[in-house]
């Protein structure tokens, strides 16, 4: 998810996201753990999107 798109999104939603891709993040480092996934870039690209999230969260309140 692009910051440009999280910037046009109401801090509900932004709230919402972050706990499905925190749940999403859980999952697939599971999988990962248990067989490596075959694109393993998605677990950081995920991270930094929680990271952006977290951010804009962070500047709604």
């Amino acid at each position: 998810m692009k910051q440009a798109e999280i910037k046009n999104l109401s801090a509900e939603d932004v709230q919402a996201k972050l706990t499905e891709a925190k749940a999403q993040f859980s999952k697939m480092k599971l999988a990962h753990k248990i067989s490596p996934l075959e694109n393993p870039i998605q677990i950081r690209d995920l991270r930094k999107t929680i990271a952006r999230l977290n951010t804009e969260l962070t500047n709604k309140q």
